[in-house]
């Protein structure tokens, strides 16, 4: 009645194999050390590495370990003490051609790293990190939709054959047109209502020419901000999670601004540049009809504008934006087929394909420059010590090529210095532009020892409850109450072994969340125990006890739990950050308790009992 077949005695191996492989990455802490990389068309190498091992040994910092590890050089050091020191020394000596960043060097053997086994990530409150509040410039996701309402604008009239006499952007944010007569305005007028219902126009003369002023209705603003928030949301968690930063948080605040925070990273110099800085490219055709020697002088051609590659050349460039960074759909690096050379692969949007075909077809054995375009917004203090906001911006010219055929959807990009330069630029191509600028507005670091501390707390509160637990257990049931320990360490290894294996977030609410577990994971053992005493109580016998307790009090288990389990989900639906960690890490304590309480102390009782002929239960 009470035996248990071969494969659940294969698959309780397997449970607690699987627990204790995923689980014990976690008992090995991090060693701090330093990171070094090339940067732009710097690569790093073997005579790179004794410099990096030479200019910390000169200042005096013991190094662990030192290694090249891909295109990176990671050397551990012996205390997070020396980690700011190594970091300005080696700035110092590497110079700006190489990237320094402080960073966590993990301690997992091989062999478990080899099976997929890696620690849980720690979140800001417990492993420290940064904390950004960034304020989106609406002013400027306004500006830059009302000028491409004018390209726009400017097509749809072209397109329609009326003949106007200019489409601009006023100071007061609004869009004038103007036409020769009434009947062309009144055209133009219908075409404008007609493709886009979302402006407002107003008609009116002045002389001999006639106007059409266009502005956005409150309505149409409020869409535009909400959408330029919700976009630089977006390219900021793919910009963020492509280069490398494990499980950011990012969450709007207000209307206008977005919380960011970065656990693990020490140095918020490099966060700032992750998060300040944004690459996208322009596409523009070259003005071969004027001599660049003519705007030496500061003569530039109306409707030009001068532009330079990057070893100091200059190019004259028409102003007309052909294509950007926005009608970017895929962006790959990897190599010229015929030279050798790295480009990015760049596939187009259907409106950008459009563009492209129509002005490759009408501009063969011309040539276009692709123009790489970096913004950055910092808040630095003045000599009065006031905030003020930096803006710069850098436009360098890569390639400018000779339109030798109608080009379609997809097209590449040469002229790089370096492979990793390519990777670079796809990675933030693809990560898409910002839809309006950013700039820092507040900015903490939390350090090492809260995160510490706050690790310590949360361990002797998961350990506390634990053998506060286990103790009752076995002091109140006995043997039984020894079966249902043993359950309870397995169901915290296990939970444990998950979160790993997927690769979560823990933060404090999730710390909290594994102690209400602990707590309710022995319920379940507590109803089935009370229901073999009831059983024992009412004349049955040993045997029949257990098999009946077990049966009897599964389906109030499952209830009991299902309930509580909807309700961690509904948490998780609704909740945001720390509400999410809490809610996750109770869901997977829920299952895994279910499993352990029912499954697995009812093997463990089936060992011990099953075989036996029992005349009473140490219960």
């Amino acid at each position: 009645m009470n035996r248990n077949p071969s494969w659940k005695y294969l698959l309780l191996v397997m449970l607690v194999a699987f627990g204790v492989i995923y689980a014990t990455p976690n008992l090995y802490v991090a060693e701090p050390g330093v990171q070094v990389i090339g940067v732009r068309d710097v690569e790093v190498d073997q005579g790179t590495l004794s410099q990096v091992a030479n200019a910390l040994d000169s200042k005096g910092i013991e190094i662990k370990s030192i290694s090249l590890e891909g295109d990176a050089i990671k050397a551990r050091l012996m205390s997070e003490a020396d980690q700011s020191n190594a970091r300005d020394a080696l700035k110092q000596a590497m110079g700006t051609d190489y990237g320094v960043a402080l960073a966590d060097m993990p301690t997992t053997p091989g062999w478990l790293a080899s099976l997929g086994a890696a620690p849980m990530y720690l979140g800001l409150d417990l492993r420290g990190g940064v904390h950004f509040l960034l304020q989106v410039d609406m002013d400027a996701a306004q500006q830059r939709a009302e000028e491409n309402y004018v390209d726009d604008l400017k097509k749809l009239f072209q397109d329609d054959k009326i003949r106007y006499l200019g489409v601009n952007r006023t100071a007061s944010s609004t869009i004038e047109m103007k036409f020769r007569d009434a009947e062309i305005q009144e055209a133009a007028a219908g075409k404008t209502r007609l493709a886009y219902p979302e402006l407002s126009l107003v008609d009116y003369s002045q002389g001999d020419r006639f106007y059409l002023r266009a502005t956005l209705s409150d309505q149409g603003i409020a869409d535009i901000r909400n959408a330029a928030l919700k976009k630089n949301m977006i390219a900021i968690r793919n910009r963020i999670d492509q280069l490398g930063v494990s499980e950011p948080i990012i969450q709007q605040q207000g209307s206008d601004r977005i919380v960011v925070q970065l656990p693990g990273v020490k140095d918020p110099a490099e966060a700032k540049n992750i998060l300040g800085k944004t690459a996208t490219l322009e596409v523009r055709l070259v003005d071969e009809d004027n001599e660049l020697q003519s705007t030496i002088r500061g003569r530039v051609p109306v409707g030009s504008k001068r532009y330079f590659f990057r070893d100091g050349r200059g190019i004259l460039l028409k102003r007309r934006l052909i294509l950007s960074g926005e009608n970017i759909v895929d962006a790959t690096s990897g190599f010229d087929s015929q030279s050798g050379g790295p480009v990015v692969n760049i596939t187009l949007d259907g409106k950008g394909a459009s563009i492209w075909r129509k002005v490759t077809g009408d501009n063969i054995n011309k040539r276009m420059a692709v123009v790489y375009v970096e913004n950055s917004t910092e808040t630095t203090i003045d000599a009065q010590g006031e905030e003020k906001l930096v803006r710069t911006r850098i436009e360098e010219v890569i390639t400018a090529p000779v339109i030798r055929d109608q080009l379609g959807k997809r097209f590449i990009i040469t002229g790089l210095d370096s492979p990793k330069e390519s990777q670079d630029l796809a990675l933030l191509l693809r990560a898409g532009s910002l839809a309006a600028p950013v700039y820092i507005v507040e900015e903490r670091t939390i350090g090492p020892s809260l995160g510490k501390d706050n690790i310590e707390k949360g361990f002797k509160s998961v350990l506390y409850g634990f053998l506060a637990v286990l103790l009752f257990m076995i002091v109140y049931y006995r043997v039984f109450g020894g079966i249902a320990s043993f359950a309870l360490v397995m169901n915290l290894v296990i939970i444990v072994g998950v979160l790993s294996l997927l690769q979560a977030t823990l933060t404090l609410p999730g710390v909290a969340g594994m102690v209400l577990t602990v707590g309710m994971a022995v319920d379940a053992n507590v109803l089935i125990f009370e229901r073999i005493r009831e059983e024992v109580l009412g004349g049955s016998s040993p045997q029949m006890a257990i098999h009946r307790g077990y049966d009897n009090a599964f389906s109030t288990i499952i209830d009991a739990n299902l309930t509580t389990l909807i309700a961690a989900l509904v948490l998780f639906n609704f909740g945001t950050g720390p509400i999410q960690g809490f809610a996750i890490t109770l869901s997977i304590g829920i299952v895994t308790s279910m499993i352990t309480a029912i499954f697995v102390s009812r093997i463990l009782v089936n060992l011990i009992y099953g075989k036996r002929r029992l005349e009473s239960l140490a219960i």
